[in-house]
């Protein structure tokens, strides 16, 4: 959790997060979240009655700082797409918790801002089609099942086939990468992922999760990127999605490290990428 903070104030210490440009979310409102989730599942979580097995799935302990939290979050992803829609790019200081499946939460996930954001952009009539773009090492799941039936939301997943979750759901688009893959075979592989999911989805609105715990040292990675092939992946991605004219909403994924300041620096790598552009 400790991440987040650390995060916004590096960026504020770099002067890419100033009071012109910085907005501060609502929290979803339940019937935001009820076009995603299942009122019963929501309920026991808001009120702290999940039985333990569910609430260990989720692997954080209950509390109402966790609940104001959670529901803020997914405020600030559906905060950004309409941003995203409004100015071209907007991107998120947190988000990207796609393992929350309707009925349950998973692996630190529990509502899924991702799955939340885009029905309620396309529900307020800001898109039509919108592009999931999940660049986290691990598969996600919770928002290829959330989206299954759904043809308004386009989802595409490239990550470690070798990771959790370890009982995959099908994406429209899933690229699975060898535990190990380094720059190179990576970022062709997301090169050409963006294309096939943007011919196949025809968004015109993309959700780009980009998670850095496809870095070589995270702790719950097996992938094998730089930094520098962050940097590029980041600027591969929104460089292209720029030149194309969809809007963009891009939200900081998953990272995994016991020192606070070097993984803050690592999901700040997108926030930098995006204000170069």
């Amino acid at each position: 959790m400790q991440k987040f903070q650390r995060l916004y104030e590096v960026l504020r210490e770099e002067g890419i997060a100033t009071e012109e440009n910085t907005w501060t979310p609502e929290a979803a409102d339940p019937e935001m979240v009820a076009r995603v989730h299942h009122v019963a599942y929501v309920d026991n979580f808001v009120r702290g009655v999940l039985d333990p097995r569910a609430q260990r799935r989720i692997g954080l302990p209950w509390s109402p700082g966790l609940v104001r939290r959670t529901f803020r979050a997914v405020g600030g992803t559906v905060l950004t797409a309409r941003l995203a829609v409004e100015h071209g790019l907007a991107v998120n200081t947190a988000g990207g918790t796609h393992h929350a499946h309707p009925a349950f939460g998973s692996g630190f996930c529990i509502l899924n801002d991702l799955a939340v954001a885009a029905r309620s952009v396309i529900r307020e009539g800001l898109a039509r089609s919108v592009l999931v773009f999940d660049l986290d090492v691990h598969q996600g799941d919770g928002t290829a099942a959330a989206c299954a039936d759904d043809p308004s939301v386009f989802t595409a997943s490239v990550h470690c086939g070798d990771n959790f979750p370890f009982r995959k759901q099908r994406s429209d688009l899933d690229v699975v990468l060898p535990a190990g893959t380094g720059d190179r075979a990576y970022l062709e592989a997301v090169s050409t992922a963006l294309d096939q999911a943007l011919e196949r989805g025809r968004p015109d609105l993309v959700l780009y999760d980009a998670g850095v715990d496809v870095y070589a040292g995270d702790r719950l990675g097996r992938l094998n990127l730089s930094l520098a092939g962050i940097v590029e992946r980041d600027t591969l991605v929104l460089k292209r999605l720029r030149a194309t004219g969809i809007p963009t909403a891009a939200v900081i994924g998953g990272g995994y490290d016991a020192d606070i300041d070097a993984l803050a620096d690592r999901h700040a790598i997108l926030h930098r990428v995006a204000s170069n552009l």
